[in-house]
């Protein structure tokens, strides 16, 4: 355990790139303080003579030998119980006949007591899989199809894994230093990835690294004769394609030939992940099952309506079953994508991952697919690409240009802004007089090439000639007029929402996600804002995906906008608690009303930036003892 949380510690670290004090960083694993401290110790000295974390004033940050001490440590599991238990089930599924278990504790340097624990962690590791572990007197075998047994193989690369990225260590501990297999990553990879762009296909490079896993688990496990048995089925052309490239590469670089089976189950991996390019609406429609379509097209127009959305458009609906008739294809050889910008998507764009698991939710009940996060997190991304391309322009910050009239210099200037800055602003005013009304003019952004008498933020003193500088200070003040008009938004709506008696310090730990937000959804239940019914709705939600949207906040919520009004319950806990893979310190179960439809993407997004900033949330957490100082401390981390 204390292994896990030095990775996890160091992980933090290297995502965030920023500094941490000793107190948050506890907060987010749940250990004190001192422990913080031994385990920066510790993950120290897995680069000698280097830093892989600094410590100073501010806390600590990821040092220049971060990278190194995370692959030391995904290298040195030898002794763990993890690493153990990887190396029991290998063993157990390299030899169909069993192990015995003596000889078996002698080889891993343990007690037969210790290995036999271990053996019940196997069974638990077997839940779901088709699989099942027999005893006889001292032998103990795995039973089960190949392909269960390679599905098993293929969850223990992923628990290699840190967060959601493939690598060729972490294949090679899963089959084996010497297992053909690994040969996969490298120019496998490429001449695969390069063909099939001969053959028409562009490749989903977060897609392609799991294809490649099933073929080096294919190839170690046909190595040791245990290929798939051929099955009878009418393949397209282009199936037939891929199987004979797939064939072909196998031999030309693992030195292994895949028999029929396994060359059909592979291709149908690989067209499952790949998607032709430049597509047209009527070729598209030609691949697609009508029934994906239906189910996709009604799901879409009910999310758009839900949440007010602009992504009822017939190429997107078309894109999107086109991704949805191949999910259903690996959702039948459980066969999942991983998707290593999950948590980055999840915790930048939550009201858009929302809306992709009220789309996962519509496809589950309409196509039977059950969908983890990763899986989302694809359709997130098909969302966020149909919402970035209809932003409306009314989202363009306006802009004045005060610059005194000499021959055409405020129109070079204004052209430059336009070439510029066109995306970010829009320029609605130009001034040429050396002494203009300040006063009257309203735009968000004025740009100067003359000092104002009163300087303020919104004001950008530029060059006659746009420089390289002029752009990013007036991309820096965009940013700065667009956060504040956003958290001054929040700001309105959160006093307006929050209500004294649904304010919690000091949430049970024991209790798990369902218990604490019974307890929240209580306080709204009494203030007549929901019913229990939606209480039951914000955990069905909750088993969905988790709600915990950064390392620190959850926002457990229902699907539907069922709330006589809008309002937010408020639980603390210090230090955090367990909630989804993570911990968080606050939870606010929001309860959205149909007439706040608007207000859900507003509330719902920046409330969730807010809480992302590690200091702010610590500050928070620590003077927030009741419901004035915490709403007084809120306000204070959103007016900055």
């Amino acid at each position: 355990m204390t292994k896990a949380r030095q990775d996890r510690l160091l992980g933090i670290l290297v995502r965030d790139g920023q500094w941490a004090t000793a107190a948050t960083l506890a907060d987010a694993l749940g250990v004190t303080p001192r422990s913080v401290r031994s385990y920066v110790t510790a993950v120290n000295a897995r680069v000698r003579g280097g830093t892989a974390i600094e410590s100073g004033p501010q806390g600590y940050r990821a040092g220049p030998d971060a990278v190194a001490a995370q692959r030391a440590g995904a290298g040195s599991d030898s002794g763990t119980p993890r690493d153990r238990l990887h190396r029991l089930v290998r063993l157990l599924l390299d030899d169909p006949d069993g192990v015995d278990v003596f000889q078996t504790a002698d080889d891993l340097h343990v007690s037969p007591a210790t290995l036999e624990a271990d053996l019940a962690r196997v069974r638990s590791l077997l839940g779901g899989t088709e699989l099942t572990l027999e005893r006889s007197a001292s032998t103990a075998r795995l039973r089960g199809t190949e392909m269960a047994q390679r599905r098993l193989l293929s969850r223990l690369a992923h628990d290699e894994m840190d967060a959601g990225a493939f690598d060729l260590e972490a294949l090679r501990r899963t089959l084996g230093d010497e297992s053909v297999g690994a040969r996969a990553f490298g120019p496998f990879k490429d001449d695969l990835v390069g063909e099939l762009g001969t053959l028409g296909y562009y490749v989903n490079e977060f897609g392609i690294a799991d294809v490649v896993m099933h073929i080096a688990i294919a190839a170690d496990r046909v190595a040791q004769d245990r290929g798939l048995d051929a099955i009878a089925h009418d393949a397209q052309e282009s199936h037939e394609a891929v199987e004979a490239l797939i064939g072909r590469l196998a031999e030309q670089h693992l030195g292994v030939t895949l028999g029929a089976g396994d060359r059909f189950h592979l291709a149908t991996l690989v067209l499952t992940r790949v998607v032709a390019p430049g597509a047209s609406a009527p070729s598209v429609r030609g691949r697609l099952d009508p029934e994906v379509e239906r189910a996709v097209r009604e799901i879409v127009e009910r999310a758009a309506a839900q949440f007010l959305v602009d992504i009822a458009h017939d190429d997107f609906i078309l894109r999107l079953a086109l991704h949805v008739q191949n999910l259903r294809a690996r959702a039948k050889e459980q066969a999942w994508s991983r998707n290593p910008l999950t948590r980055s998507l999840k915790s930048t764009y939550p009201m858009i991952f929302d809306v992709a698991v009220f789309i996962a939710s519509g496809l589950n009940t309409s196509l039977g697919i059950p969908l983890l996060d990763d899986e989302i997190a694809y359709i997130a991304m098909h969302v966020g690409g149909r919402l970035e391309r209809s932003r409306r322009a009314d989202q363009l910050l306006t802009a004045t240009i005060v610059c005194p009239g000499y021959y055409e210099l405020h129109e070079l200037l204004r052209s430059s802004v336009d070439r510029s800055l066109g995306r970010a602003i829009e320029v609605v005013g130009v001034e040429t007089r050396a002494d203009p009304d300040w006063r009257s003019i309203d735009t968000d952004l004025v740009l100067t090439t003359i000092d104002p008498p009163t300087p303020n933020d919104r004001v950008v003193r530029v060059q006659p000639f746009l420089t390289e500088s002029d752009v990013e200070r007036v991309q820096a003040a965009a940013g700065r007029v667009r956060r504040g008009r956003r958290l001054a938004r929040l700001r309105a709506d959160i006093e307006r929402y929050f209500d004294p008696s649904a304010f919690v310090r000091g949430l049970d730990a024991g209790a798990g996600e369902e218990g604490v937000i019974r307890a929240l959804g209580g306080r709204l239940v009494e203030l007549g804002v929901i019913d229990p019914e939606y209480v039951d709705r914000a955990i069905e939600r909750e088993q969905l995906s988790s709600t915990a949207f950064t390392d620190a906040l959850a926002v457990p919520h229902a699907m539907g906008m069922t709330a006589s009004r809008t309002a937010i319950a408020i639980g603390i806990a210090d230090p955090s608690i367990p909630w989804g893979d993570g911990r968080v310190q606050v939870v606010a179960l929001v309860a959205f009303s149909e007439n706040d439809r608007e207000a859900f993407q507003t509330v719902f997004e920046q409330f969730v930036e807010v809480f992302s900033e590690r200091e702010s949330v610590h500050r928070i957490v620590r003077r927030g003892t009741d419901f004035t100082p915490f709403l007084d401390e809120l306000v204070a981390v959103i007016d900055g």
